[in-house]
């Protein structure tokens, strides 16, 4: 999964670091592991893996994330992991999950 891209340049994740205060939520948060801690401070090795379910920019106090939260498939696998039932936006759940 870590090396799944969820989109290919049109994921619209920005991260302003001299913001960010390095709490870390939104790694945690983060169901694809798009965005990692370094030095106590956010960034984002590659925004092409977010799927914009934008659980980062919800959960950042400081407002150091944004993402234009999309809908479908992101809503569907983290609505399946919340209630741990099956899988319902089609894809194979090697490839969402």
């Amino acid at each position: 999964m870590d090396n799944q891209i969820y989109l290919k340049n049109v994921v619209t994740l920005t991260l302003n670091p001299l913001i960010c205060n390095g709490c870390g939520i939104c790694v945690i948060v983060c169901p694809h592991r798009v965005i990692k801690l370094e030095n106590k401070k956010a960034y984002i090795p590659n925004k092409d893996k977010c799927m914009e379910c934008g659980a980062c920019a919800i959960n950042c106090k400081e407002n150091a994330i944004f993402v234009q939260r999309g809908v479908g498939c992101a809503a569907a696998v983290l609505n399946s992991k919340i209630k741990k039932t099956e899988l319902t936006c089609g894809c194979a759940s090697t490839q969402c999950s």
